[in-house]
């Protein structure tokens, strides 16, 4: 098998005309660039130089070779750049999934952000819901995931979490609902209230809020289960019951409800992205990392 160091030798003696052009050229001796032309003869199978006088010119297979170093001599600086570019986090490729309410708020923003600065990343961009998106990063389908803690199951080893955002519940009530008159409610305001499910799929966000019922002492009373925010508001509107709703997944409250926070207990999505370790560090998904807190301060 040819080496393509030694072709690229043969290409710098043809081009710089002699042997001892070569070596200067090259920084080596001229006979250390004899021994790399013997070793390629013999790898050629056929000379590659004839004597001309006191110099030497290349034999119509010495020719052929050249050229074709010459081609390999640029696919591997075009590799090296390449490579240099992916070392450098400007290429490759990052895969990011997401639940709905992140996927509004959070993900494009940070889209934006690697499209003006890193146009050569291609992003796989997958909406998950109702799926919990960390089994893709922990499969190894993902470099990025957008979760919610606590969560029942342990994080997988090589995956980091980074924190983005405590997202706060908030009670949702009919317009014109008698606790409407307060500012801010007690959780236990809410106890003796038909309640819309919002969280009807097992999970870390339906986990919190029987967790933060419990504390206030009751379990909530399910009236009808909505499958989204928007959808349970519209329940609400009619007067099926009241729920709470992260501020995130509220968009443009619908009109025949009122917002009012929530206390004792208050509780809260704390959103985090959970990065594949391989992926930590990179330029593109620190940049990345950085504009969904951006985003997630503008929310705030």
């Amino acid at each position: 098998m040819l080496d393509v160091r030694r072709l690229q030798v043969l290409r710098a003696v043809i081009t710089s005309g002699s042997i001892t052009a070569a070596a200067r050229n090259l920084g080596y001796t001229p006979s250390a660039i004899s021994q790399q032309l013997s070793t390629l003869e013999r790898e050629a199978g056929t000379e590659l130089f004839e004597r001309v006088g006191r110099g030497i010119r290349p034999t119509p297979a010495g020719t052929l070779l050249s050229e074709h170093a010459e081609v390999l001599s640029g696919q591997l600086a075009k590799a090296e750049a390449a490579l240099t570019e992916l070392k450098n986090g400007r290429t490759g490729r990052l895969a990011i999934r997401y639940f709905a309410t992140a996927g509004a708020a959070l993900v494009p923003p940070a889209v934006a952000a690697i499209r003006a600065e890193y146009p050569g990343i291609e992003l796989d961009l997958k909406l998950t819901e109702p799926n919990d998106p960390m089994p893709e990063v922990e499969s190894g389908r993902a470099d990025i995931a957008i979760v919610v803690l606590p969560r029942t199951d342990p994080v997988a080893k090589g995956i980091e979490l980074v924190h983005l955002l405590d997202d706060p519940y908030r009670a949702v009530l009919p317009k014109h609902h008698p606790l409407t008159r307060k500012r801010v409610l007690e959780l236990t305001d809410l106890a003796e209230e038909p309640w819309v499910g919002v969280d009807a799929v097992p999970g870390a966000c339906r986990q919190l809020l029987m967790e933060a019922c419990a504390a206030a002492g009751f379990s909530p009373n399910i009236a009808v289960d909505a499958d989204d925010y928007q959808t349970a508001q519209g329940f609400v509107a009619a007067g099926l019951g009241v729920t709470l709703v992260p501020e995130l997944g509220l968009g443009s409250p619908h009109p025949g409800v009122a917002i009012r926070k929530v206390r004792h207990p208050g509780p809260y999505r704390a959103i985090h992205a959970a990065v594949a370790a391989h992926a930590m560090g990179q330029p593109a998904v620190e940049r990345l990392l950085s504009a969904m807190r951006l985003a997630s301060a503008n929310a705030a």
